[in-house]
């Protein structure tokens, strides 16, 4: 039991649908798989008014990056949130920021 804080959500990812999601399927991170598989492209972060402040969109990327990190993806930042916001406070994932232009590719 977290004493005094608040418990790290539940953060479910839902591959078939291309989703990292809480368990409420609320709040989610939507991504599309580039490259041969190998590039993951995070497209967009919802959460719900309701539920924003909670640190859910942050929760949702550290759960995305991580998965592409274990899988040796590297990831393109298009949501605005993950570019503006959520690299900004947490500089240690540019590491595995896609680094050439894909829409050529594409």
């Amino acid at each position: 039991m977290a004493s005094g804080g608040r418990e790290a959500p539940k953060i479910v990812w839902s591959e078939k649908v291309g989703r990292f999601e809480t368990e409420d399927k609320e709040a989610y991170l939507e991504y599309e798989l580039r490259d041969g598989g190998r590039v993951m492209d995070i497209l967009h972060t919802y959460v719900p008014p309701t539920k924003r402040g909670l640190g859910l969109a942050s929760h949702l990327c550290l759960a995305a990056f991580s998965h592409a990190q274990s899988h040796s993806l590297y990831v393109i930042p298009t949501c605005s949130y993950v570019s503006d916001t959520f690299l900004p406070r947490n500089p240690s994932w540019n590491s595995i920021l896609h680094k050439k232009d894909l829409k050529s590719h594409i």
